[in-house]
């Protein structure tokens, strides 16, 4: 079993050295960054060395490769990550020996104490909202602590410590431990039911969310559009409530959207209307720009200078991120691991692919989201990619399933000579540079490991020319 948060656990007063297993990840690297500018000394370990890692290393961490108790040394608590297994050795040690256990989220509901609080959630779109807040606040002036799920593309960091004091949060939903943040703007981009693996039943997921939403002290900006969040919506006790989206009734409401490149909208809000273009496509980043406007003028800033100020985003690392172009192939990794994420970065991509087509190189994430979405994830693949490429599944942090792999959807494909569930990845970067022509888009899917075919995808294109 891995890891999960305790929502009632304690949190020591004062931490020390910290050691955090599992460092390499978006998440936990950027928290670690945080406590090494926060003068903590920082140690850590993982199973394979990144870019992450190494940068860490230059700001002054100690990181080993591969877990081993002995990596855990004279920490003074240790820090961990959902996605470990309870057999790790270094958590292992920790609780044998006493030390403090926290989860990241607890760690970082630490360092936020108790300044001012902005926390994204939702199961889809949390990283780019969170991107565009920070983006806007930065763009207004303000100098804003802040911890996403990938990196922000303007700053080439995922955290960042701040002058000000208020902190920006990709809260994260998927294991409850949301609810830790002492919250005061919560942003809820949808409830599309995802993770009912740990909360049992939508009912419940969808309370977590209003208990997230009940919770914040200042305001609450939810998605008008989204049916989970409207019943969510229904369900608040709370007094200072603002939607957005494309409803007539949204408090903020996007018309006017444009996606013939990268996407440009209208805004009503408060009587008056405001205009601008992204720099990225895709009608869900006209959305999501839509509530981070909310809740920067919920913070007291200019509407006008808000949406100006948030033009400038230019996206996040591993959505729709291009990583080269051979023979005239442009091959894209994106991060999409849900039928609704995967249609929505389908469907930016048709807009901006002109005369091309689009490949899908699909990597299905957990054995049960797969055994539950097989349907619906072969439906939005044969809807919006052209040809599509299934690998099998990444487990993460669950154990196998028999007979679930990737055929489960390769084989509800209504027309399968569009559709190869390859299992081997250099067979599949292989079989794609065989069909793949000038001027496609090859895009790579899911929160797992997949973005590691990308070097094989390109080297399979040039030797196929």
């Amino acid at each position: 079993m891995t890891i999960k948060p305790d929502l009632n656990a304690v949190i020591p007063e004062t931490l020390g050295a910290v050691h955090f297993v599992g460092i390499g990840g978006s998440g936990m690297s950027g928290i670690a960054r945080l406590f090494l500018g926060a003068g903590h000394r920082v140690t850590g370990s993982d199973v394979r060395d990144s870019d992450n890692i190494q940068a860490l290393r230059e700001l002054g961490a100690e990181i080993a490769i591969g877990h081993d108790a002995a990596n855990v040394g004279d920490a003074d608590a240790v820090v961990v990550t959902g996605a470990l297994w309870q057999d790790n050795p270094e958590y292992r040690l920790a609780l044998d020996t006493g030390l403090p256990v926290l989860h990241r989220s607890q760690a970082l509901a630490w360092l936020i104490g108790g300044q001012r609080l902005v926390s994204v959630a939702g199961a889809h779109g949390k990283t780019t909202s969170t991107g565009m807040i920070v983006t806007g606040l930065r763009g207004l002036g303000t100098d804003p602590n802040f911890v996403n799920g990938g990196v922000i593309a303007e700053y080439g960091l995922s955290a960042a410590a701040g002058a000000d004091p208020l902190f920006v949060v990709e809260a994260d939903e998927s294991d409850g431990s949301f609810l830790l943040y002492d919250t005061s703007v919560a942003l809820i981009t949808n409830v599309d039911p995802d993770h009912l693996d740990h909360y049992g039943s939508l009912e419940a997921f969808e309370d977590a969310f209003v208990a997230f939403a009940d919770n914040a002290r200042e305001l609450v900006v939810i998605s008008s559009d989204d049916a989970g969040a409207q019943r969510v919506t229904a369900k608040l006790a709370h007094g200072n409530v603002v939607t957005f989206g494309e409803a007539e009734d949204a408090t903020v409401r996007v018309h006017g959207i444009e996606t013939d490149g990268p996407v440009a909208f209208a805004v009503d809000y408060a009587g008056e209307t405001y205009r601008t273009r992204l720099q990225v496509p895709g009608r869900h980043n006209a959305i999501d720009a839509a509530g981070a406007f909310a809740v920067l003028v919920g913070l007291g800033h200019d509407p006008a200078a808000s949406l100006e100020a948030i033009s400038s985003f230019s996206g996040t690392g591993r959505r729709f991120e291009l990583h080269g172009v051979v023979r005239g192939v442009s091959v894209y990794d994106d991060y999409a691991h849900h039928p609704t994420e995967v249609a929505a970065a389908l469907s930016a991509a048709r807009t901006v692919v002109g005369e091309g087509r689009i490949i899908a190189v699909h990597q299905p994430h957990l054995y049960s989201r797969t055994r539950l979405f097989a349907k619906e994830f072969a439906e939005v693949l044969e809807q919006y990619a052209d040809e599509t490429v299934v690998l099998d599944v990444y487990g993460a942090r669950e154990d196998p399933e028999p007979g679930v792999t990737g055929a489960l959807v390769s084989d509800r494909f209504e027309h399968p000579e569009h559709v190869a569930f390859i299992a081997d990845w250099q067979a599949a970067a292989d079989h794609t540079a065989v069909i793949a022509r000038e001027g496609d888009f090859v895009i790579t899917l899911g929160c797992g490991d997949v973005y590691r075919i990308v070097p094989q995808l390109l080297g399979a294109l040039e030797r196929e020319s």
